[in-house]
């Protein structure tokens, strides 16, 4: 009979559960555990999103731009390029997708989150934390603004959570 030291035992036995949660994306963790993965999962979704919006830092603004274009934006054909990388097929218009997902405040905000300004809705970004948007309205293009302050703060309306 060959001996196994425990300690290796219990290494082995971990990553081989490690491998397996990465190679098949599934977990073997108790339901409250699952949480965790979820969140997880909209993380590594919101990081997706913003990183999708941020590659079209500069690309000029024009009202009305179709979906089907990366030439340029407006900025609810922006927040569905974006999403739509991780899956989520959002509305055309800004309007429509502040009628999408969860409700989320203010002081709540996670990146991700889209926000939505004026009153109707008719301008929409992604928020990337900090405090702070990427969207596209006019000169530069997609950009990025904070909205703790100055106009963005006073004409924020609302955010919901897709992810």
């Amino acid at each position: 009979m060959t001996y196994i030291n425990p300690k290796f035992a219990k290494k082995i036995a971990a990553a081989t559960i490690a491998a397996s949660i990465a190679l098949t994306g599934v977990s073997i963790l108790p339901a409250a555990q699952g949480t965790i993965t979820q969140q997880a999962s909209a993380a590594t979704a919101s990081s997706t999103v913003i990183a999708a919006a941020k590659a079209q830092m500069g690309k000029p603004y024009k009202f009305g731009a179709p979906t089907s274009t990366t030439r340029y934006f407006d900025c609810s054909s922006l927040m569905a390029y974006a999403f739509k990388k991780v899956g989520v097929n959002l509305p055309r218009t800004s309007l429509a997708q502040s009628k999408v997902g969860k409700y989320v405040s203010k002081s709540n905000l996670k990146p991700g989150d889209l926000v939505f300004f004026y009153s109707p809705v008719s301008h929409v970004g992604v928020y990337v934390g900090d405090g702070k948007i990427i969207h596209t309205y006019g000169d530069p293009g997609v950009t990025v603004d904070t909205i703790k302050s100055g106009w963005w703060s006073k004409n924020y309306k609302t955010a919901r959570r897709v992810l």
